[in-house]
């Protein structure tokens, strides 16, 4: 896609999944990625496969629950290679539960990630983007805030509270900036692990081995939004398999 090739994209949770997944797509097609993820020897391993394949790959350390490993990250971009076209805000957890077991901490480190991580990442990159007068957020929700079921309660609220600054976002955006989310259905990645009950770990990986897509799905329909032409917004993308309700 030409409207990929020499774009400055910084990814959160890239480490696996569709973060890893986007990461190798757009490297792919030519854009320079810079990773952020708690996880060195992964984040290692994914630059050294990006580079082996001809394409230019950078990382961070990175938890999103620290405001300054995330400005640090779009920093670093920026020092590195001069500007910030694109941040996808894509690290998340999903520690689902029902609400009467109480897991107040799982909670918490759900608004600490998926929430605030979000918001630091806006609070990094925007003026940056204002500075430069172009730029592009892209937000990865999830269809759990479409169709909420017992369990993802908290999980389905801190996608849809990503859903409303998103929409605040763009409406204050301006003629230059872009916004978009992403919702995804039932993805083949990691997320079952960051789910405190066994239970529900279980559910997960069975919910995937029945009918996850892959995360190079997600990834596509990212490269698609960032690959269009600058006068050109895509909202919103909802990515699910045809046999999820």
């Amino acid at each position: 896609m030409a409207g990929i090739k020499g774009k400055v994209v910084v990814i959160t949770g890239a480490s696996s999944g569709i973060g890893e997944a986007t990461a190798l797509h757009l490297a792919e097609r030519g854009a320079t990625v810079v990773l952020g993820a708690r996880r060195p020897e992964r984040l290692t391993a994914l630059c050294e496969r990006i580079a082996s394949k001809g394409g230019t790959a950078t990382y961070r350390v990175t938890d999103v629950k620290r405001r300054e490993d995330v400005s640090q990250l779009v920093e670093l971009a920026v020092e590195q290679h001069g500007k910030l076209d694109v941040l996808l805000n894509n690290a998340g957890i999903a520690p689902i539960s029902l609400l009467d077991e109480l897991r107040v901490e799982d909670w918490e480190n759900m608004i600490d990630v998926n929430v605030k991580g979000v918001l630091y990442g806006i609070a990094a990159a925007l003026p940056i983007f204002r500075r430069q007068g172009f730029g592009h957020f892209i937000n990865t929700l999830s269809t759990a805030g479409l169709r909420i079921v017992p369990t993802m309660a908290v999980y389905a609220g801190s996608k849809n509270a990503v859903r409303a600054i998103s929409e605040g976002l763009r409406q204050e955006a301006g003629d230059n900036l872009r916004v978009t989310t992403i919702s995804p259905g039932y993805v083949h990645t990691e997320l079952p692990s960051s789910m405190s009950d066994p239970v529900a770990q279980e559910k997960g990986r069975a919910a995937m081995e029945k009918m996850a897509i892959p995360a190079a799905a997600i990834a596509d329909a990212i490269a698609f939004a960032i690959g269009q032409p600058d006068n050109v917004d895509v909202g919103e993308i909802v990515v699910r398999p045809t046999a999820q309700a």
